[in-house]
């Protein structure tokens, strides 16, 4: 999934550049064949594939490419075309094939006027005498070292991810286990973070091979468990699992053992090539467009001395990565697995890779206490809900739990902490939050500066040493104003921490909120059917909480429509800009980038020039404060009375519908991780200003905001904050994602300054080999 979006992206960046684009059907045995298989596309072949699962023009092994007579032919059909620029999607076999293609051009080239066909080398353009390559890693395995993710993976994990949620709720009336068994033949990536997003029972990866006498341990933490409370177990294996002594461990095996151990009623589920389908999520259709955009660049920069490369993200940059490096190093992760140098081989996978192997065996069972301590810790939810709040709750208190400190849950926010709302919290308290949408502890916007005296008295109380705000700018504001309040009350002069949680990601100190992503395939998906007979579309906008995807179908089944969606957000975009780019909108408009009344009559316009080609409908999205007197209802007249004759309008707010439903793969994972973070920095705080008997922390740096800048965790002082944040507009002053906005625009043809557009930098995978970071 995923792969349509970035044949999309490479299709239109090459036409938007003045390139011919030829779409090559059934891979290399497509190239190979020749003919109908090589075909010149158009601006409009690619139109209506960015949702669509597997890949439209086709894949296919090909045994005759691994041969000189196959390549001979490949060659042959694609100088025929003038074709001297190949973008390769696939895992890291074809891209060697691709390189090994592009070493032999000249040769192939040769041989061909040798054999004396009918190609007339004195009419090649100079350019033939060398083939570029830019290799795309398609593999829902996430297994190709230098990227953080590759196509697909992402949205295999939501693949998985709402088969286990299906799953639990049987298991969970039944009481039974489940054994489930995803793919990953030689990388345990998605049975990784499946455990750490679900909260697996038990977790078996061919990187990490369980020792000697695995069996018994596992039998007695499911034992441990149901005895605790628990109605369901869950254990996780990745198809490729085996033992220290190399032996495959099966699904059948682990079920056959539950059942004649422990009696449990056990049922085995094997996910399948189900993993490789459906619709692609929001993250890969995003990062396709990325990628595929930095592929076509690359391409047109490439000389004959320019090395082939694959692109890959890093962060949330694309970035130019040396193809064969790439390759290398993820041979030498296969290489340290055969060779049973296991450790290597996870410290290989990278250092997310790594931290999700760490994080999931701290927080899979309880453990015992290694000493208790004095200190006290209160967890509250602060601002609208956010999908992954309660994945940071669960870390946070389970780790803080681990580390000997008290917890309590604040439920309502601020004025929870005032009136005095808090419950203390144990191990099990927590079990089953990770896929829980909205926040389980209840979550307000209120502000804590008029209720300073209650929350300092609730501190006081219950002893609280440290406070963790999980939430959106509330969140962030509050703290500062606690942080300010400390001068009046010493009681507030312990650590403070926020995990930005918020659909709007408008947290200044981080790239990315709890619950953004999760708000764009909100938005992207929805919730009902595209089925819905055309006389719905004269009831009342409000009556349709349609997604993009959905209002596209329907308008796939009428000519001449355009959509006019509206996203939340406040003033920040992120949420309209990135759902534009995953549904391929025409345009969206955000209070970041101002339009006006010529900036609407220009998309009329294109919309106008637009409905006149084989496209008749049109998507476009406006944030909801974009501008205060273009609103929605006039964006919606306005198009209505120009496009009179020509198309017809139709108006929809998605609402509330962003803020709901399970946490996606991503930001269950990233709750997790945060919350891990958030306590490991709490209790080294706590240690480093334990004074006299008593917490006492009233520097800068023990008030911060927990965030992820590209790659890096970091923490940010709430006072440095201040001056990098528009309080008027509730938004950092700089938005890193503004960098999407070309991109947009440039697969949506309107024309925009190339020159806005930042090329992707070239990384060498060899000097980032142990600290690569895959995924999330």
């Amino acid at each position: 999934a995923g792969m349509n979006a970035a044949v999309r992206a490479v299709t239109r960046m090459g036409i938007y550049v003045g390139a011919k684009v030829y779409l090559i059907h059934e891979g290399y045995q497509g190239m190979v064949d020749g003919g109908d298989n090589i075909k010149l596309a158009n601006w409009q072949s690619v139109t209506n594939i960015i949702q669509l699962g597997g890949t439209v023009i086709g894949s296919a092994r090909c045994k005759a490419f691994t041969t000189r007579e196959g390549r001979i032919a490949a060659a042959f059909n694609l100088v025929k075309k003038g074709i001297t620029n190949l973008c390769v999607c696939g895992g890291d076999g074809s891209l060697t094939g691709a390189n090994i293609f592009r070493n032999e051009w000249s040769s192939l080239l040769d041989e061909l006027l040798k054999k004396g066909n009918s190609l007339q080398p004195d009419k090649w353009p100079p350019q033939h005498a060398n083939l570029n390559i830019v290799g795309l890693v398609g593999s829902i395995d996430n297994d190709f070292c230098g990227t953080d993710m590759t196509i697909g993976a992402d949205s295999a994990l939501h693949r998985i991810m709402e088969i286990i949620d299906a799953i639990m709720t049987t298991a969970q009336s039944h009481q039974r286990t489940f054994v489930l068994e995803v793919m990953g033949r030689h990388c345990g990536y998605l049975a990784l973070v499946s455990a750490l997003a679900s909260g697996a029972d038990w977790l078996l990866i061919p990187e990490a091979p369980p020792q000697e006498g695995w069996e018994d341990r596992m039998c007695h933490r499911l034992e441990g468990s149901r005895t605790k409370g628990s109605r369901l177990n869950i254990i996780i294996l990745a198809e490729g699992a085996i033992d220290t002594n190399g032996k495959p461990i099966t699904s059948t095996y682990v079920k056959d053992l539950v059942g004649k151990r422990l009696g449990y009623d056990t049922r085995v589920t094997v996910l399948g090539h189900v993993q490789r389908g459906g619709t692609p999520s929001a993250f890969d259709r995003i990062l396709s467009c990325k990628l595929g955009v930095e592929a076509v660049i690359a391409l047109m920069e490439a000389s004959p001395d320019t090395p082939p490369c694959a692109i890959g993200l890093s962060g949330n940059h694309a970035v130019r990565l040396p193809l064969m490096e790439c390759v290398e190093m993820t041979k030498l992760v296969q290489t340290a697995m055969n060779e049973k140098r296991f450790d290597e081989a996870i410290k290989l996978r990278g250092g997310s890779f790594e931290n999700n192997w760490k994080i999931y065996k701290l927080l899979a069972f309880q453990k015992p206490v290694q000493s208790e301590t004095s200190f006290s810790l209160a967890i509250l939810n602060v601002g609208a809900p956010a999908a992954g709040m309660n994945a940071a709750v669960r870390s946070a208190v389970r780790l803080a739990l681990a580390h000997g400190q008290k917890v309590f849950a604040v439920h309502d926010g601020f004025q929870g902490l005032a009136n005095g709302n808090l419950v203390e919290m144990k191990w099990h308290s927590v079990a089953g939050w990770t896929g829980q949408g909205g926040s389980l502890l209840g979550t307000k916007r209120t502000l804590p500066e008029k209720h300073m005296a209650e929350i300092v008295e609730t501190i006081t109380k219950f002893n609280i040493s440290a406070l963790l705000v999980i939430g959106g700018f509330e969140g962030y504001v509050g703290v500062l104003q606690l942080f300010e309040a400390r001068s009046r009350f010493d009681e507030l002069c312990i650590p403070m921490c926020v995990i930005p949680a918020t659909v709007s990601n408008n947290v200044p100190g981080t790239d990315f909120s709890l619950g953004a992503d999760t708000a764009v395939n909100a938005a992207m998906e929805g919730l009902v059917s595209s089925k819905l007979p055309q006389s719905l579309f004269t009831l009342p906008f409000w009556f349709l909480p349609q997604s993009c995807d959905k209002i596209k179908q329907s308008a796939s089944g009428t000519k001449r429509r355009v959509f006019v969606v509206e996203t939340m957000g406040g003033f920040c975009g992120y949420l309209a800009t990135c759902t534009g780019i995953a549904v391929g909108a025409d345009a969206a408009y955000i209070y970041e980038e101002p339009i006006n009344i010529h900036d609407l009559k220009t998309n009329v316009d294109h919309l106008t020039e637009k409905m006149k080609q084989d496209i008749q409908r049109g998507l476009v999205l406006r944030n909801e404060k974009c501008h205060e007197n273009y609103t929605t209802d006039f964006i919606h007249r306005l198009y209505s009375s120009e496009g009179k004759g020509i198309f017809d309008c139709r108006v929809n707010v998605l609402g509330h519908l962003q803020q709901g439903g399970a946490p996606s793969p991503f930001d269950r994972n990233f709750g997790t991780k945060l919350g891990v973070k958030a306590i490991q920095w709490i209790s080294e705080r706590l240690n480093e200003n334990f004074r006299q008997g008593r917490v006492f922390a009233n520097s800068p740096d023990t008030a911060c905001v927990l965030g992820l800048n590209r790659k890096v965790i970091s923490f940010s002082p709430v006072t440095e904050l201040k001056d990098r944040t528009d309080f008027e507009h509730r938004v950092p002053l700089v938005h890193w994602w503004m960098n999407l906005r070309p991109l947009l625009k440039m697969l949506a043809k309107y024309q925009t300054s190339f020159c806005e557009y930042v090329p992707g930098e070239i990384e060498h995978v060899t000097r980032r080999s142990i600290s690569i970071d895959h995924g999330f």
